[in-house]
């Protein structure tokens, strides 16, 4: 696969002298489009051999373009709060919005490669890692991103050469250090396992560019070039056609489903809540204290029918919990900052450390909810984020986080009901909104969202939980008796 890249490419440096500062220019011209228009994010990843001009040429690009639209990082060992969230969670926030170009410099494939190199990492793990890999980037070029991946690559001889003349320069002794000439001697290992990495990553939406890096003036310019093609292209594209989708299957012949089959008659007395109020909250409370907590985090999803009782719940839940170690996080309408980034990207960065609590009031399952039934999304984008969701909530499992989901409901005549007693209670009339009566209006539509959301993406890492709210104080005794029941399996 590098036999390309050892075939000793150069660019005379007149040559490179004149066309440099044609693509500098046409570069940052690209570049001031783009951000006006806002039609990327531009995400670039640098990676391969020690010695082969990576940092170089990261330097150059942020030269030759406007360097304040550009988001520069450079990824080195985790720290203990990235440790303690998925492995993906440290690059989900480094993605640039929408209009910006982002340069990650190490990127989520060095760590993969290296514990593989290494012996960390078995061959069924690897190739699990990098089918996740392909899965996010999908996603991220589905989101609208341009992904451009750059492999600098030198053949073993090369890379010594290299290695010895930077530590022979005393102006660049100091970037050779003995973890450079340790990783040289495990070259042929690295290279097969990148060899594997590339080939099985190098997809249609995000191929892999082998660079030589043996000579820079040939290394910068195929950079730049390749960068200013993808800009190009992105440019003078006009918005794809909507992907072409299956269609779901149809509701049951019967008229049967998941929700209108729920049973809405349990209930409880006051005093019969107040003592399972109490069982339950006080175990809730030590479960989350228990010491094997400290190394898992807590991650509970309410979505539900309007008025169906979501913040009552809540409240129950937090009461039990020490103020200090949850966050409730309310979910509206995405601000501009949000629709600059993947839909997911507003959640991934409320994600909690170990020991701690995160409960979402509504959720990325927004896209298969309100965005799917008032439009706001295109069917192929609704019909691909069942199995992104999937993904997301399987590396949430990875990184041992619990993952509670409910879906609290009520009837439409119970619905009617709340309503009006909302409007005709002063303390509990901003509760309801022109927006709510509209989306009754939509009641079968939501319905065979929710239906369809609950039977593709309640697995067995992240289950679905139903709960038939026409009762308060049963739903809430239910929610917190299942919370309790999940966090004490998972511990």
């Amino acid at each position: 696969m590098f036999e390309s890249a050892e075939l000793g490419h150069s660019i005379p440096k007149k040559e490179f002298d004149k066309r440099e500062a044609e693509l500098r220019e046409q570069l940052l011209g690209a570049q001031y489009e783009l951000l006006a228009k806002k039609k990327g994010p531009v995400i670039v990843l640098i990676g391969g051999v020690d010695g082969a001009g990576k940092g170089e040429t990261v330097n150059l690009l942020n030269e030759w373009m406007d360097p304040r639209h550009i988001i520069t990082y450079a990824f080195g060992e985790e720290s203990d709060e990235e440790r303690e969230r998925p492995r993906m969670w440290r690059f989900w926030r480094a993605l640039p919005p929408k209009g910006r170009i982002g340069i990650l410099f190490g990127s989520w494939y060095t760590q993969p490669i290296l514990e593989r190199v290494n012996g960390k990492c078995k061959s069924a793990e690897f190739e699990r890692y990098l089918q996740d890999i392909n899965h996010f980037e999908r996603m991220l070029v589905d989101e609208g991103a341009i992904v451009l991946k750059f492999w600098f690559h030198l053949s073993k001889k090369a890379q010594r050469k290299r290695l010895k003349a930077l530590e022979e320069d005393p102006k660049t002794r100091w970037r050779v250090s003995g973890l450079d000439w340790e990783r040289f001697k495990h070259y042929d290992n690295f290279r097969a396992v990148s060899e594997v990495a590339l080939r099985e990553t190098s997809t249609g939406e995000a191929p892999w560019t082998i660079v030589e890096g043996t000579d820079p003036n040939y290394r910068y310019l195929t950079v730049g070039q390749i960068l200013l093609d993808a800009m190009r292209e992105r440019l003078a594209s006009t918005a794809p056609p909507a992907t072409r989708v299956a269609v779901l299957p149809k509701s049951a012949l019967d008229g049967r489903n998941l929700l209108n089959a729920l049973d809405f008659s349990s209930k409880l007395s006051k005093k019969t809540y107040n003592q399972k109020l109490e069982k339950y909250q006080g175990r809730l409370s030590l479960l989350t204290r228990d010491p094997k907590f400290a190394n898992r985090s807590l991650i509970v999803v309410f979505e539900g029918a309007d008025a169906a009782g979501k913040g009552g719940s809540i409240r129950r839940i937090t009461s039990a919990l020490d103020a200090r170690h949850y966050n409730v996080i309310p979910i509206a309408a995405p601000n501009e900052e949000e629709r600059a980034q993947p839909y997911l990207w507003r959640f991934w960065r409320h994600l909690p450390r170990k020991g701690r609590v995160t409960i979402f009031d509504r959720s990325w399952y927004g896209r298969l909810l309100v965005e799917r039934v008032e439009g706001f999304c295109s069917e192929s984008e609704w019909m691909r984020a069942y199995s992104e969701i999937n993904d997301f909530e399987e590396a949430l499992s990875d990184a041992n986080a619990i993952v509670v989901k409910f879906w609290v409901t009520i009837t439409q005549e119970e619905q009617l009901k709340r309503f009006h007693d909302r409007e005709k209670t002063p303390f509990k009339s901003f509760k309801i909104t022109a927006e709510d009566w509209r989306n009754r209006e939509k009641w079968a539509d939501y319905e065979r969202a929710v239906c369809d959301m609950v039977e593709r993406t309640s697995t067995k890492t992240a289950p679905w939980v139903v709960v038939p709210a026409n009762d308060k104080y049963a739903a809430r005794i239910a929610i917190l008796q299942t919370l309790c029941e999940r966090v004490a399996e998972e511990l």
